[in-house]
């Protein structure tokens, strides 16, 4: 079955390119993005901080089948209501050192959108490390469930 939620990557790079269109509206997308009580119910995470906003900061915990727990934080660079999101994603204790992930929101037609996350890594190994991980799979899922829990509000 092919993924709705597409992950581009260029042999060589440093960085990949994820994108999804939605069956939303721009600001309902980007509402998923930057409030908790959202974000916590289509991520399965729980969120500890999130400040979206310039100089603001986030902090996820999210734990796995095993009652193993995994940390997720980073600084938001850049926020601009329903355009776009600069943000740092560090996963500490992993090995992978921080990114840097810039996020566009762009309305694709009535009650349409499209997401794009462009991610740039430290090395051409790290993100090669990344992409061997069920990433993919798992981005993909999260988007499927943002996209049905919003469709419902």
């Amino acid at each position: 079955m092919e993924l709705k939620t597409k992950i581009h990557a260029v042999e060589g790079r440093h960085d990949i390119t994820v994108t999804r269109e939605f069956d939303l509206p721009v600001a309902l997308l980007f509402k998923a993005y930057v409030e908790a009580e959202l974000l916590e119910e289509w991520m399965g995470t729980k969120v500890i901080k999130l400040d979206a906003k310039p100089h603001g900061s986030y902090q996820f915990i999210t734990t796995d089948p095993m009652g193993n727990e995994h940390h997720f934080n980073g600084v938001i660079h850049h926020c601009e209501t329903n355009k776009a999101m600069t943000r740092t994603f560090e996963m500490p204790g992993t090995g992978f050192p921080v990114q840097l992930e810039f996020f566009t929101f762009e309305e694709d037609g009535k009650d349409k959108s499209k997401l794009t996350m462009h991610m740039i890594f430290k090395s051409v190994a790290d993100r090669d490390r990344l992409l061997k991980l069920p990433f993919a799979q798992g981005i993909n899922m999260a988007h499927t469930r943002l996209e049905k829990i919003l469709k419902n509000q």
